[in-house]
């Protein structure tokens, strides 16, 4: 079967296609529209003509509606809209001025010309401000043009037989003036509702995108940094900065494995999200930036944006604040849960990978050295590296230095983070625990 919609169809949708856009759309349907009403108007005007008995003027409105439903039907079938707007403007340009040449003068056709003015409106509507000129042209010139002829010859008119009753003339005066500015109203109408229903949808589809916009914009700051998610946007270039000094942390949680091995996969998730969710929490409310999450481990940075220039504290507080959290969190304490903290801080490179899975990642020394000084923290203990240490201020308390051979750098002096002073105070600006 084909695709190609009936000739009912195509007529019932004014021709259009779904390859129209706006704008063609709204020609096609006021361009049929217009074809609609004077075939409406001159069958009514044909069987006035037929019940006051001037036959002669019956024949101009049936040859009208013959000419338009013709080319209507020429336009359904072939689809050719350019030629079907110029052929049915011409029509109801011309067609009015024949009439009335062949009825007589203005006074005999009842102002018949006044039909011609829907050719430049409708030009108006259809094609443009600049293209319907012409037509506006062309729709005085005619009009002035019957008019001179119409005056030099109104002594020299003969009244015949057949002209028009005065009582019919003057009728259709007033027919003929309701008629066209029916018309002319229920077109501007129509054009005014269509562009106010296609502003609706625009502006109904551009709030759509804003949320969409938004909720992307959420989506991308859960992902990246405020400022690497602007260039992301912003730019196509590769994402890659070095830093001269970066708080690394790792949060690594103890025997995580055999925890989830004894729990059904959407309580380890439930689990997992539950604390990983307070970390992200207490992550922010310290102004720092999460990394990832590898499987049970939790890594976050602080030095990447403008906003830190000490680093080291607001890091070192977090641990503290998650190893304060683990301790008094019920559901954590029933799974007896714990992590291992470590610190280091140094150089990195900060960037982004990938094109369309893309994340945000550091590499470099610091980063080894901070899983690896993780690896030999016990449960519920904070261990720094040696740069961290020198440059947390003395309100920190840490127990005497553990010297250890590292995988890859030798050995290692660590400092175990026992706690600060001010962590009682500074710990209430963290938010509280979200329900659920």
């Amino acid at each position: 079967m084909s695709d190609r919609p009936s000739f009912l169809q195509s007529l019932r949708n004014a021709g259009i296609t779904p390859g129209d856009d706006e704008d063609v759309r709204l020609q096609k349907t006021l361009l049929v529209f217009i074809s609609g009403l004077v075939s409406v108007a001159a069958g009514l005007w044909l069987l006035i003509y037929w019940a006051m008995g001037p036959q002669l003027s019956a024949t101009l409105p049936f040859l009208l509606q013959i000419l338009v439903a013709l080319n209507v039907g020429v336009f359904i079938r072939f689809g050719n809209f350019n030629f079907f707007r110029f052929s049915q403007l011409g029509i109801l340009l011309f067609f009015p001025f024949m009439a009335q040449w062949a009825m007589g003068d203005f006074v005999a056709a009842s102002g018949l010309v006044l039909w011609g003015l829907l050719a430049p409106i409708g030009a108006l509507l259809c094609l443009g401000v600049r293209e319907s000129m012409p037509w506006f042209i062309a729709y005085v010139v005619l009009t002035f043009a019957t008019g001179a002829v119409d005056y030099l010859l109104a002594d020299a008119v003969v009244v015949v037989k057949d002209a028009v009753p005065r009582r019919i003339s003057i009728l259709f005066f007033a027919l003929n003036f309701i008629t066209i500015s029916t018309i002319v109203y229920l077109l501007l109408r129509l054009s005014l509702l269509e562009r106010l229903n296609a502003r609706e949808m625009l502006e109904f589809a551009h709030a759509r995108l804003k949320v969409e916009q938004s909720r992307t914009e959420r989506l991308l700051l859960n992902i990246l940094p405020e400022p690497i998610a602007h260039r992301l946007r912003t730019s196509d270039e590769t994402i890659a900065d070095g830093y001269a000094e970066v708080t690394v942390m790792f949060a690594d949680i103890v025997r995580f494995t055999e925890l989830a091995a004894h729990m059904r996969p959407p309580e380890v998730f439930s689990l997992l999200n539950r604390v990983f969710s307070r970390f992200d929490e207490l992550a922010e409310a310290r102004g720092l930036e999460k990394i990832k999450t590898i499987g049970d481990a939790y890594m976050v940075a602080g030095g990447l944006t403008d906003g830190h220039i000490d680093a080291c504290t607001p890091v070192a507080l977090l641990a503290l604040d998650i190893q304060h959290w683990l301790k008094t969190d019920e559901e954590c304490q029933r799974h007896k849960l714990a992590v291992r903290i470590g610190i280091g801080t140094g150089p990195v490179i900060a960037g982004v990978v990938g094109k369309r899975k893309f994340i945000y990642d550091l590499w470099g020394d610091t980063v080894n050295l901070a899983s690896r000084i993780t690896d030999e923290s016990i449960p519920g203990g904070v261990l720094c590296d040696e740069t961290t240490y020198a440059r947390l201020p003395r309100r920190f308390q840490f127990s005497d230095s553990i010297d250890a051979s590292l995988k890859g750098k030798g050995m290692v002096r660590m400092w175990p983070l026992q706690g600060c002073s001010e962590a009682t105070s500074l710990r209430r600006q963290a938010p509280a625990p979200t329900q659920g």
